[in-house]
C-alpha cells in the first residue's frame, strides 16, 4: 500500500510502518492519523505480517499533534473531543487489539500523543539519544490517547503525576529504569537492534503470541479466578494450533521449531 504521510513495508514477516513527516518531527496531522488507521487495519488483516514495527523518519518518533494543522470547525477552534474519538482513539485501540506483536522503535523524541502511540505498543526499543516528553500540560491540556491509562500502570501513580504535571522530559536511561522501554541502544546500532528484535517475534508462533497479548491486557483488570478460567480456554486454543504440533515435534527431534504463525 502507498500512503501520503507514512511508509509501509513488509519484509520477512515484519510490517514496518514509518511516520514520514520528518520536516515537522512526524507531527500528526489529519492525513497522518488517517493513514495510520488504514495501515494498522491492513497489517491486522495481512497473513504475511507476523509482527508490526512503528517508528519515525528522521530525528523524531512523533512530536504529537501538529498544532498548525487546520482546525476542523469554522470558528477557528479545534474540536478536541472529535479529534480523539475519530482520529487518535481508533489508532490506540487498533494497536492494543492487534492479534500480532507491535514494537515501537523510538528513534527520537516521542511527545504528547506521539508518546501515547509508543506506549500503546507491546514493547518499546529506544535510541539512547531519544527522550519522552509529556507535552500536554505545556498547552494546558490533559494527557490523552490512553496516556492516563498507560502512565500510572507503567510508572506508578506518583511518578505519573509528576511527569504529567511538571513536563520534565524522561531520558532513555530513566525510561529503561522505570520500565517504560525494554531496551536502549546507541543511535548507530538502533536500526539493526530493532530489526533483530522484530524478526525474532515474527518467527514466533504468531497466534499464540496474540493470545498472550490478550491475556496480559485482561490480567491488568481481572481477578485471579477470571484469569484462571481464561487461561484454560486460551491454552486449549493454543493446543489446537499447527504451531503447537510443530513445537512438540521440534522438541522431540531436538531442533529449532519452524512456526507458521497459525
Amino acid at each position: 500500500m502507498t500512503f501520503e504521510t507514512i511508509t509501509y513495508i513488509v519484509q520477512h514477516g515484519v510490517c514496518t510502518i514509518t511516520l514520514n513527516r520528518p520536516d515537522v518531527f512526524n507531527a500528526a496531522n489529519e492525513q497522518l492519523t488517517t493513514d495510520l488507521q488504514l495501515a494498522l487495519r491492513e497489517a491486522h488483516n495481512d497473513d504475511a505480517t507476523r509482527c508490526v514495527v512503528l517508528t519515525g523518519a528522521g530525528k523524531a518518533f512523533c512530536s504529537g499533534q501538529d498544532l498548525k494543522d487546520a482546525p476542523a470547525s469554522g470558528d477557528g477552534k479545534r474540536n478536541l473531543n472529535d479529534s480523539l474519538v475519530r482520529r487518535y482513539n481508533p489508532i490506540i485501540r487498533a494497536m492494543r487489539s492487534m492479534p500480532k506483536p507491535v514494537v515501537a522503535g523510538i528513534n527520537g523524541v516521542a511527545a504528547g500523543a506521539g508518546l501515547s502511540l509508543a506506549l500503546a505498543a507491546d514493547v518499546r526499543i529506544m535510541s539512547s539519544s531519544a527522550r519522552l516528553v509529556e507535552a500536554f500540560i505545556a498547552i494546558a491540556l490533559i494527557p490523552d490517547s490512553g496516556a492516563t491509562w498507560f502512565y500510572p500502570r507503567m510508572m506508578g501513580y506518583s511518578k505519573a503525576f509528576e511527569f504529567a504535571t511538571l513536563n520534565t522530559p524522561i531520558s532513555a536511561e530513566e525510561a529503561l529504569r522505570l520500565g517504560l522501554v525494554s531496551s536502549v541502544v546507541t543511535p548507530k546500532a538502533f536500526s539493526t537492534a530493532l530489526d533483530i528484535y522484530a524478526r525474532k517475534l515474527a518467527d514466533g508462533p504468531t497466534a499464540t503470541i496474540g493470545y498472550v497479548k490478550q491475556l496480559l491486557q485482561k490480567g491488568l483488570t481481572s481477578s485471579l479466578d477470571e484469569m484462571l478460567d481464561l487461561e484454560a480456554d486460551f491454552q486449549q486454543r493454543a493446543g489446537d494450533s499447527a504451531d503447537y504440533a510443530e513445537g512438540v515435534r521440534a522438541f522431540i527431534e531436538k531442533r529449532r521449531p519452524v512456526f507458521s504463525g497459525r
